[in-house]
């Protein structure tokens, strides 16, 4: 699946959040308020770098939160969706005669159990106490793995990650997926880099682990334990051979090298110490004839650590699963010992968010899709679906031109890609059909208990679609997630319906066109569309099957011009606070074609508008700058230190910066609309085309 952020808020709520400068311009025409004229920096030229030109001046004005580890519109625009949410659940909440099993009553008691700290306190551990039970009594190998199907089923990446999707050579059937898994730390290379901040971050982590267990002694969890002072290397050694046979991150791309079917027969060849009937039973899956294995040499590093490792270490490893899985549910001793690892010494987040924000997210997470209902009927402007289509339309209709005139592509190639073009699914707004959260039972005082019954209630919707007809009407998106996927086993685009309005402006003002097309119809849509196309995309036909319908000479080409931008982008750095990094070009290939195809389309498209043609400028903006202004603004994001290293070690995405200025320097739109020229940080001599 591909993921692309979007800016959004919903105009009711909307605060204006550009705030006074010295470098701030009063609007001259056009916009009573134009953030694109208020976030730049102009004493950074264009040229140079356009990203910080465009939205420095408001980084200036905005540090980072303490309570943060970004600052920038993802925030802005999430503060006001959570504000939207926090009303929801306060007024729910406040109400005592709901009916059980409403919408309102396991929203507004999923909040209220969240915010009752005094009775997670005087639980403490208590929640989880049955669950360590039953991994002290672990007795058998056969037993570890019995554990594995059910701290899975409750949420905990234990062991390897396993889950139920379309079979990507037959998108007809659903298929069980196996793949790596298991680690603390964020990716395979934490465990090996020999850097200072990966060796420092393998100490904390090391010493992470032992004060957790410290906590489950001194909670008398693990008080029959012998050699507790070894804990911690018996799960820091579990993770690590995980690890060594784990791929890297640029491994994990290639959908052709990660599908490996197998029958049940050959997976057990494959692993001859592990019971994979016995195992799938305890999921809930019956009658299992094929699998896809996504790393057969991590499967088979599994099964030897199975036969190897003492009952003991599986405990230790096992108990960690869990307690790690939970432990920002519980109460404030191990919710800090979470935080202080996974946010403040990896991420760089000084303070824990405030309760009320951590708790709306939470219920945002599990019950999305009821509050989502809720936000579609209320907050979402009515025509948000036919918006948001008629921008796709014009964005694919860009992208058939586009096809028809590449002068890379033969004939033959071209009539595929249209073809596939033109069966894109558009999912615009909001599903037309709910899931069923029925079965979920929430309540006021199990404030853990509610987060591994939804977990729980995930699994099994899961697993119940094994053997069915494939869903295709499905989302995995709530309409108010400010985000947006490519699926290329169903070649479809899901832009959930809060995209439609973006901030920075008063309400009741619509943007114009020039950074609608840029935001919605460039950084979206033009994006997610572009994925069906990018290194992974191409490889999968026009209804999702991985069949390559590529001619081997312009399978070629394609690579040869995506090797291009790999090589660019891999010249990219960033500081961080112990080193500099660079952008991992193979990782983030896939998120950087589409990044350059969604800002040609969406300027294109644009360019067809009435604003485009008439050529008038808004506050001393021509329409072509204010789209590329408005590209910019797509991605006004800052990072901590140790955020940008966590996303360069472990994340397909590149740092903001190059989402903007890699695309822009191979647009010669771009260098006219700035006067970019030979000399400047942003020119490049020859521009990287691909469609």
């Amino acid at each position: 699946m591909y993921g692309k952020k979007i800016i959004l808020v919903i105009a009711t709520v909307f605060i204006l959040f550009t705030q006074c400068s010295t470098k701030k311009e009063t609007p001259k025409d056009g916009f009573t308020h134009d953030p694109l004229l208020d976030n730049r920096d102009t004493t950074i030229s264009a040229g140079t770098n356009f990203f910080m030109y465009a939205n420095n001046g408001w980084f200036q004005r905005n540090p980072i939160p303490s309570t943060e580890r970004t600052n920038g519109i993802f925030l802005m625009v999430g503060d006001s969706i959570d504000n939207i949410i926090k009303g929801l659940c306060i007024n729910y909440s406040q109400k005592t005669d709901l009916m059980q099993g409403s919408n309102e009553q396991k929203i507004g008691d999923c909040y209220f159990s969240g915010m009752d700290t005094a009775t997670i306190e005087k639980l403490g551990i208590t929640p989880l106490k049955e669950e360590f039970k039953k991994i002290e009594a672990i007795q058998s190998k056969e037993e570890v793995l019995d554990a594995i199907a059910h701290l899975q089923s409750i949420g905990a990446s234990s062991a390897f990650g396993f889950y139920i999707d379309k079979d990507d050579k037959d998108v007809t059937r659903y298929i069980p997926i196996i793949m790596q898994g298991g680690l603390g730390l964020p990716d395979r290379d934490y465990y090996f880099n020999t850097d200072a901040g990966n060796t420092t971050i393998r100490k904390q982590y090391k010493e992470h682990l032992a004060k957790m267990i410290g906590l489950l002694t001194t909670d008398k969890i693990l008080e029959n334990r012998v050699e507790m002072k070894l804990e911690e290397d018996r799960i820091y050694a579990m993770e690590e051979a995980l690890a060594k046979a784990s791929r890297t991150l640029e491994a994990t791309r290639d959908p052709e090298k990660n599908y490996n079917k197998k029958t049940i027969a050959e997976l057990q060849k494959l692993t001859p110490h592990f019971n994979w009937v016995r195992y799938f039973e305890k999921t809930g899956l019956k009658n299992v004839d094929y699998v896809n294995v996504g790393q057969p040499e991590f499967l088979q590093a599994f099964d030897k650590l199975l036969a190897s490792k003492s009952i003991h270490d599986w405990k230790s490893y096992l108990q960690w699963n869990l307690i790690n899985t939970y432990a920002g549910n519980l109460s404030s001793a191990y919710e800090a010992q979470n935080f202080e690892f996974y946010r403040k010494q990896l991420g760089g987040q000084k303070e824990q968010k405030p309760r009320w924000k951590r708790i709306v997210q939470e219920t945002n997470g599990a019950l999305g899709e009821l509050i989502g209902q809720e936000f579609v009927a209320n907050y979402l402007p009515k025509n948000t679906k036919e918006k948001l289509t008629e921008i796709a339309k014009n964005i694919i209709e860009v992208y058939k031109e586009h096809i028809q005139k590449l002068d890379w592509m033969s004939d033959s190639t071209k009539q595929k890609a249209l073809f596939k073009l033109s069966k894109v699914n558009l999912k615009m707004g909001y599903p037309d059909q709910w899931k069923d959260l029925s079965s979920i039972v929430i309540n006021r005082v199990e404030y853990l208990g509610n987060m591994m019954r939804v977990n729980q209630w995930a699994f099994n919707e899961m697993v119940s679609r094994y053997g069915k007809p494939i869903d295709n009407n499905r989302w995995d998106m709530t309409p108010q997630t400010y985000n947006a996927y490519y699926q290329p086993t169903s070649n479809e685009i899901v832009i959930p319906g809060c995209n439609i309005i973006v901030p920075g402006f008063a309400t009741g003002e619509m943007p114009d066109d020039a950074i609608l097309y840029a935001i919605i119809g460039g950084s979206t849509i033009g994006h997610e569309v572009t994925h069906g196309f990018d290194d992974n995309g191409r490889l999968y036909d026009e209804v999702g099957n991985l069949k390559s319908w590529w001619s081997a000479e312009d399978g070629k080409k394609f690579e040869e011009r995506s090797k291009l931008l790999s090589l660019q982008y891999s010249a990219y750095t960033v500081k961080s606070d112990t080193q500099t990094l660079h952008v991992r070009g193979d990782a983030t290939l896939g998120e950087n074609i589409a990044d350059l195809g969604g800002a040609v389309m969406g300027f294109e498209a644009f360019m067809k508008t009435q604003q485009a043609k008439e050529g008038k400028k808004i506050n001393g903006f021509s329409p072509e700058q204010r789209y590329f202004l408005g590209f910019a603004y797509s991605w006004m994001v800052q990072r901590t230190d140790k955020s940008t290293a966590m996303q360069i070690m472990g994340d397909v995405h590149s740092p903001a910066m190059f989402r903007i200025n890699g695309p822009l320097s191979n647009m010669p739109e771009f260098y006219a609309a700035f006067n970019i020229k030979e000399g400047d940080a942003m020119y490049k001599k020859d521009f990287i085309k691909i469609w």
